[in-house]
């Protein structure tokens, strides 16, 4: 399975992919894991990724600089099924984590501040996940624990199998 992560805090993600059950799984060539670093598709000296919502509220991350990176992302590594991590989606289930498993390619848009630019979201956007009914800093924790939760079901990832069953 690949996987490809944006966010604006990448050193969030490095540890998470090279330790435990899921950095082994990368080593052995079971998920092919790619994060992008958004500021590096945003403009300007200071790569300003944020922006206050329209219509007011306050700071999500910008729509063009997410879209400057999906459109990295299909280009380089083909289309996938775009997931975001928010309080707003779905409740991530087991249901959800199977279906998820089958798929070839996962991209996860990590939100920050208060989110993303709708505009984005309703555009590319193909699955809204909440992991519960809070509000956390970031997409970064959610994310990893949706992998987390689908790597568990890829063939290999986990050496006992019986126990992804049980």
């Amino acid at each position: 399975m690949k996987i490809t992560i944006i966010t604006a805090f990448r050193e969030f993600m490095d540890s998470f992919i090279s330790t435990s059950i899921i950095g082994r799984a990368v080593r052995q060539g079971l998920i092919d894991i790619t994060i992008l670093d958004l500021r590096n598709y945003a403009q300007g000296g200071y790569r300003q990724i944020d922006d206050y919502a329209f219509g007011g509220g306050g700071m999500v991350l910008m729509a063009e600089p997410l879209e400057k990176a999906l459109q990295h992302v299909f280009s380089s590594q083909g289309r996938g099924k775009v997931i975001y991590p928010s309080p707003q989606g779905g409740v991530l289930t087991q249901e959800t984590v199977e279906s998820l498993a089958a798929q070839k390619h996962l991209i996860f848009i990590c939100g920050h501040y208060e989110g993303i630019d709708e505009r984005f979201c309703d555009q590319y956007v193909d699955l809204e996940l909440s992991i519960g009914d809070y509000v956390l800093t970031g997409g970064e924790i959610p994310c990893m624990t949706i992998i987390d939760a689908v790597s568990r079901l890829l063939p290999g990832v986990i050496g006992n199998e019986q126990a992804v069953i049980e």
